[in-house]
């Protein structure tokens, strides 16, 4: 699966290009753009999948900074200002990762 099978190239060029420098990565406005927020809970779920580099079923910290490359491989890394950010926004049970439920409630949030 490519991130392009379910989202327009267009507007993950987009998303991406809003927040090209550090610390300028909001969520909320990057799942706007990209149509992430417009995807049903199951379509994200599969977004989650394929974010989830080691198939955890968790997103972790250290794949959070790799985030923006998942869409584009020449995306920047996440700073550490935002990856806590991201991570604080979605883990609602405190457990210091980002499970597929969690994602979703935060991309529909």
């Amino acid at each position: 699966m490519s991130i392009t099978d379910v989202l327009s190239a267009e507007d993950i060029a987009a998303a991406l290009q809003e927040c090209q420098d550090p610390d300028t990565f909001e969520p909320q406005k990057f799942f706007q753009t990209s149509g992430l927020s417009k995807m049903s809970a199951s379509q994200v779920k599969d977004v989650f999948r394929f974010i989830d580099n080691d198939q955890s079923g968790y997103l972790d910290e250290e794949e959070l900074k790799f985030f923006l490359q998942k869409f584009e491989s020449g995306a920047r890394e996440l700073t550490e200002t935002e990856t806590k950010s991201l991570m604080a926004a979605a883990d609602n049970d405190g457990d210091g990762k980002i499970g597929a439920d969690e994602f979703q409630e935060m991309v529909h949030s």
